[in-house]
């Protein structure tokens, strides 16, 4: 199994109306995505981030047709233009030694393949984790910041 976890704080200025109908798309799109096996969206408690997000996928196919899902563009393409800060990581059973190569590798192409989500997250102010642009396994990168 791989729990994609996400952690965000929205931008200064965002209204109450546009963070509660952007947790709303959020949670809908989630569930238009069939290969999720569970999923939370909600309050972050106990850290530096207002909101997070755990989606359990099967494998590593799984995990690349969510990422890859229209459901799942339409969400970034909607939530990240509010988003100022976006941490991203993955916690995994699975015993391949390259899952984190693999799943480093998900997100290379899924930036090459949709330039407009790779700008929208080049436009974060800060941006770290599994998914950062440039990462290559789980042990290097670190935050991508603008």
């Amino acid at each position: 199994m791989i729990y994609h976890c996400i952690r965000f704080t929205l931008k200064v200025g965002v209204s109450e109306e546009d963070k509660a109908a952007g947790l709303a798309r959020m949670g809908d799109h989630i569930n238009a995505i069939p290969v999720i096996k569970a999923r939370v969206v909600g309050p972050d408690f106990g850290g530096e981030f207002d909101y997070g997000a755990v989606t359990v996928l099967e494998d590593i196919e799984a995990y690349e047709e969510y990422m890859n899902h229209p459901a799942h563009l339409e969400m970034d393409r909607i939530g990240l233009p509010l988003i100022d800060r976006f941490v991203s990581y993955d916690v995994t059973d699975d015993p391949d030694p390259e899952i984190g190569a693999k799943i480093a590798d998900v997100h290379r192409r899924r930036f090459e393949n949709v330039p407009d989500v790779a700008g929208l997250v080049a436009d974060l102010r800060e941006y770290s984790g599994s998914a950062a642009p440039g990462r290559h396994g789980p042990s290097t990168g670190g935050p991508f910041r603008i």
